[in-house]
């Protein structure tokens, strides 16, 4: 029987189509964590199988892509999931869910006619659960060019994690803690996008200078005991480097400190001084590390009124230890509270605002 020849056209057509498809796919290549292609923020840890731990909040790796096509593999290190979100070429995308049970793989397609700088951050915060990165799939990756910036450093709490902002996945109220998690949207990364600085943050929800939401400094550890550490827990074992050194640390504490707690276990009264004791403390830690930093001391973006005045005389009596030294601490009061995401915490919008109010400060704390 012989076929008419548009028959046979269509079938060469297909074959040619199939054969096109094999060789687009094929011609990916992997690129492995461990590659100086790569380059991290944050913090980091490599790990024994060459796989990179994305621990602290908005700890990020990027890169740049040559091709349309892109698939990016991580694992959540928890027993649950994580989240992560993309930027590219410095515009967000979206939030993703990584799982823990197996290898997440997200498929992204570029524009074909243009390099697409690529930037993985993990939108939860250390006590989340590290997100381990699995390397990438692309036609070409290479370096984003090395250029020398400035770094800010934002140590916090919940609020600087970017906590309980973006329900946009799940709803408030629902789900687990970190599902509201976006650490990319939080004041501190969208400071440093807007003065174009490298940033870090070092920040763990529910945490304070002396005791924290619901815990008198018992069970749980405060900022000045995991400031230090790598994965900002109790683990002592592995440290954090210090290699960068930023030209500002901007501290948001007290909040936790200054808290009621859950109203149902025992909570003492605020002890003042051992607040400001302890803050000096920490203070006197971070110049160890940095001597040649400025420091900056926000009050809280969640409280205002009587609470409020007792914080700012609290961080202005940690200003006047120093300023014998001639040590630049500075102090910036935020004026309303910013309670609309879920829990009474700042969200997105929040966020936004509250960056917007302080970019022009470090701006010219930076000239």
């Amino acid at each position: 029987m012989k076929f008419p020849k548009i028959f046979a056209t269509i079938i060469i057509v297909f074959v040619f189509f199939i054969g096109c498809n094999k060789n687009k796919n094929s011609s990916l290549n992997f690129y492995s964590p461990e590659n100086k292609l790569f380059t991290y923020y944050g913090r980091f840890e490599i790990l024994q199988d060459n796989s990179v731990a994305l621990i602290s909040s908005a700890s990020l790796v990027e890169f740049i892509v040559e091709g349309n096509s892109l698939n990016i593999k991580l694992k959540s290190a928890n027993n649950t999931h994580n989240y992560i979100a993309i930027s590219i070429n410095e515009q967000y995308q979206k939030r993703y869910k990584i799982n823990s049970d197996s290898i997440t793989n997200i498929s992204i397609y570029l524009s074909k006619n243009q390099q697409n700088k690529i930037q993985i951050f993990k939108a939860t915060e250390a006590a989340s659960g590290a997100v381990i990165f699995h390397g990438v799939e692309a036609q070409k990756v290479i370096s984003v060019p090395k250029k020398k910036k400035r770094t800010i450093e934002f140590i916090g709490d919940s609020v600087t994690c970017g906590a309980a902002a973006d329900p946009s996945y799940v709803p408030c109220g629902e789900g687990e803690y970190l599902d509201q998690h976006n650490a990319y949207l939080a004041y501190g990364p969208r400071i440093a996008k807007a003065l174009n600085v490298n940033f870090m943050l070092s920040s763990v929800s529910g945490i304070g200078i002396y005791r924290n939401w619901n815990d008198e400094n018992i069970e749980e550890p405060i900022m000045p005991e995991v400031y230090e550490n790598l994965y900002l827990n109790k683990d002592n074992s592995k440290k954090y480097d210090f290699l960068i050194k930023p030209e500002i640390v901007s501290i948001c504490l007290g909040t936790n400190d200054l808290s009621n707690g859950d109203g149902i276990k025992p909570r003492l009264p605020f002890n003042k001084e051992k607040f400001v004791a302890n803050y000096i403390d920490f203070v006197k830690t971070i110049f160890k590390r940095y001597p040649n930093t400025k420091i900056v001391l926000l009050n809280s973006p969640m409280i205002t009124g009587e609470i409020n005045d007792l914080l700012i005389s609290c961080l202005e009596k940690v200003q006047n230890y120093f300023a014998k030294d001639n040590r630049s601490i500075l102090i910036f009061e935020l004026e309303k509270a910013y309670n609309n995401g879920c829990t009474t915490h700042p969200n997105i919008d929040d966020h936004k605002d509250i960056a917007d109010t302080l970019t022009p400060f470090y701006k010219n704390i930076l000239k």
